[in-house]
């Protein structure tokens, strides 16, 4: 098992101790505490993620992919982790509504910037269709 997952764990655990210490007597603290905790996890893997996409960039280029596809692709993830993360922020301040409302704004730009690649993959399909 990676060390990183441990101090994630070790953040994440701190975190949350600390926050149901203050929440009897300072709830908003309480809920800035896991705020800033998740961030830190966040700016944690930072490295992380950027080594991914250099990796998937590096894979793109042999292959002779397209790289305005693969960009497209890697915002897609992006809103989908950024909506997720904000959705579940948003969640736990108790305002689900607003979270369900962050999840469809995601949806839809995910949708938004799907459409080019969905329509070069249709036109693909069809140029494969025997006349």
């Amino acid at each position: 098992m990676p060390i990183e997952i441990l101090q994630i764990i070790g953040i994440a655990f701190i975190a949350t101790f600390l926050a149901l210490i203050v929440k009897e007597q300072k709830p908003n603290f309480a809920f800035l505490i896991i705020v800033f905790s998740g961030c830190a996890i966040f700016l944690f893997l930072i490295d992380q993620i950027t080594a991914i996409i250099s990796m998937i960039e590096r894979l793109a280029i042999n292959a002779n992919v397209n790289l305005i596809y693969l960009e497209t692709i890697l915002k897609i993830i992006g809103i989908a982790y950024i909506a997720e993360f904000a959705s579940q922020i948003t969640k736990d301040a108790g305002q689900g509504s607003m979270a369900a409302k962050i999840e469809l704004g995601g949806k839809i730009l995910i949708l938004a910037m799907a459409i080019p690649i969905i329509t070069v993959l249709i036109e693909t399909i069809i140029e494969l269709i025997p006349s």
